[in-house]
């Protein structure tokens, strides 16, 4: 397994359980930790991705219940694909069918099979047919087999005004390089990187006009990339600061990972999480997602906060 490429991608959302319905029920990934957002404790902070919630499997949600619906523009994340064996297109667009989920015609890109379709709050995602994939771990249900089970993100499209920028990022500091151009996309892999891993594309969309965007509910809130540990994190701050100037935040411990924060010359905000310690700090594999936890600066706070989090059911 390779170790570049995205950790994570984290967006907003409306309804908590909403949200938890539509990404573990019909989606079927597994709900690795309910916790809450460690700068707004009133928040849930969601995580889903496989069996271990492996560096690369996952996508997170902010909740907010009555947050407004956002809107794609300039210096966003346009759409998060998602990485489903190739052979499964047809069983997804029937379940997507069956489930009254909004989704476009299944269509070719990059010579892979994408089935577009938007979440609950309208956040753009992609189910994208990878061979290969089919030898990932997957996260199971009674309703979406092995043979179809999503196996984490396939990769991520950035909407950007000056793709050259944002691209020398992406590959001297993020471990990137390119390997394909589609009309006015340009992929990018994480080096080392064979072609059904997951959590290894970026695609760089060159936007065609000015448009603003409105973060809400749907929104991509920032796209993490992984570094090993410590030391890989710091030497990647480094390069961004020394080759292109841009400082990153300090380090922030995030109890399942440690990060750095900053914002690309197109605008997305991008993260930096080590690959350590991982999902199961807190609680047994078996147990994954269970209950709320809490880090321990705010674990004597927890009856409170866990009144004030909306019900998940």
């Amino acid at each position: 397994m390779t170790r570049n490429g995205i950790h994570h991608v984290t967006a907003l959302a409306g309804r908590a359980r909403r949200n938890l319905d539509f990404y573990a029920g019909t989606l079927g990934l597994r709900l690795v930790k309910r916790t809450v957002n460690f700068d707004d404790p009133g928040t849930w902070h969601l995580y889903y991705g496989d069996e271990t919630g492996r560096p690369g499997s996952l996508v997170t949600f902010f909740p907010w219940e009555h947050a407004a619906a956002g809107r794609i523009g300039v210096g966003e994340t346009m759409e998060t694909a998602l990485a489903v064996p190739a052979e499964s297109i047809a069983f997804w667009a029937h379940r997507l069918v069956e489930a009254g989920v909004d989704h476009d015609a299944p269509r070719r890109r990059f010579d892979e099979t994408v089935l577009a379709l938007r979440d609950p709050d309208g956040m753009r995602l992609a189910l994208v047919g990878v061979p290969g994939a089919e030898a990932e771990p997957a996260w199971t249900t009674a309703a979406v087999p092995a043979e179809a089970a999503i196996r984490g993100v396939h990769g991520v499209g950035l909407l950007i005004a000056d793709p050259a920028a944002t691209a020398a990022i992406v590959t001297d500091v993020l471990g990137f390089a390119e390997v394909g151009r589609d009309e006015e996309v340009t992929r990018y892999r994480a080096a080392g990187a064979a072609p059904g891993d997951i959590g290894t594309l970026v695609d760089l969309h060159r936007a065609g006009g000015p448009a603003t965007g409105r973060l809400g509910a749907g929104s991509v809130h920032h796209v993490a990339f992984r570094a090993a540990d410590d030391a890989a994190q710091r030497a990647q701050v480094a390069r961004l600061a020394q080759h292109h100037g841009i400082a990153a935040t300090e380090q922030r411990d995030r109890h399942y990972f440690r990060s750095v924060y900053f914002r690309e010359p197109g605008g997305v905000l991008f993260e930096i999480a080590t690959d350590e310690p991982g999902f199961a700090v807190d609680e047994p594999v078996d147990s994954l997602g269970g209950e709320l936890k809490l880090p321990p600066g705010l674990a004597a706070r927890r009856e409170s906060i866990a009144a004030a989090l909306p019900p998940l059911g």
